[in-house]
């Protein structure tokens, strides 16, 4: 089953940082308990630290995570951590699966069905990073929490 397996910092503050993280056993309900997750986290944010988060953020966020949990699940297939954080104006999603193996962004097809979560987060996100660890890999999108013009347009790297 899809259970959570633990959380942690629900929402400490240490200066401008509010961070939350939770550990998945890598069922498939963990991508609908990540997006939960991640909306009752921004909600907190906003309510109990009194940061401004937009809609496009509190539609965004959730996204990015769905499609790195989703990721960490069909590729990894065992357990995932999700840790969120916000300060310096963003929202970082970072997600560690056990699984070595680098996302590669595919080229763009129109006529291919699937698969284009890897591009989604690219395109919306201000950073995108993977960092290969000890075991498996860690993956970091992050998403300005302001609403500017520029805000939503990909400054991606590897």
């Amino acid at each position: 089953m899809g259970q959570q397996v633990s959380e942690a910092g629900q929402q400490e503050q240490r200066g401008a940082l509010i961070e939350a993280s939770v550990a998945y056993d890598g069922d498939s309900a963990c991508i609908a308990q990540a997006r939960a997750f991640t909306r009752d986290f921004l909600t907190r944010v906003q309510a109990v630290a009194g940061l401004p988060v937009s809609g496009r953020v509190m539609g965004m966020v959730p996204l990015v995570v769905s499609e790195l949990v989703t990721n960490a699940v069909k590729y990894a297939g065992g357990p995932c951590l999700l840790s969120l954080e916000v300060g310096q104006g963003a929202v970082r999603a970072t997600v560690w699966d056990s699984d070595p193996t680098l996302p590669v962004a595919r080229a763009a097809d129109a006529g291919r069905v699937g698969q284009h979560g890897l591009e989604i987060v690219m395109a919306v996100c201000h950073a995108f990073e993977v960092h290969r660890e000890p075991v498996g890999k860690r993956i970091t999108a992050v998403v300005m929490l302001a609403d500017t013009p520029d805000s939503d347009m990909s400054r991606s790297t590897t």
